[in-house]
């Protein structure tokens, strides 16, 4: 897997305009303030073979580690893994999470984390695997919104 083309999506969400809820090509998910893309898809995971699907998972979690390198080497090692159990505490709770870190909580178990320097913007990785019925998912998210 060629990584310069992960980074070159990164880069490009480091630029883009997200004030607009847009979509676009290559959107997972997008809103006013951030926008997540799949980096990369398995393919034949959704509600199948249980081994695979997590096989699946274990190589997209080497992947996200190599892309993480690769932004530390860049950006400097910024945060350390951030898991997503408080966030389940706390939306179980019923108290509004914003979104991407929303939808990030509900899909991943845990982000790698930046803020570039001089940039306002968040950059994270995860793997996305907890729905079941997709596929597992690279996601690389950018937003204007402050991690909670």
């Amino acid at each position: 897997m060629d990584s310069a083309k992960y980074l070159a999506a990164i880069d490009s969400l480091c630029v883009r305009d997200l004030a607009a809820a847009d979509g676009g090509s290559g959107a997972y998910r997008s809103g006013p303030g951030y926008r997540i893309e799949s980096l990369e898809a398995s393919h034949g995971t959704r509600a199948g073979d249980a081994s695979r699907r997590m096989a699946a998972v274990q190589d997209f979690y080497a992947l996200r580690s190599r892309i993480a390198q690769e932004l530390d080497d860049r950006w400097g090692r910024q945060h350390q893994p951030w898991g997503m159990g408080t966030l389940t505490v706390r939306l179980e709770r019923g108290e509004q999470i914003p979104d991407p870190w929303n939808m990030t909580s509900i899909l991943t178990d845990d982000l790698n984390l930046w803020q570039p320097p001089g940039s306002d913007r968040w950059i994270a990785l995860g793997v996305a695997y907890k729905d079941e019925s997709d596929e597992v998912h690279v996601l690389a998210v950018a937003s204007d919104i402050d991690p909670v």
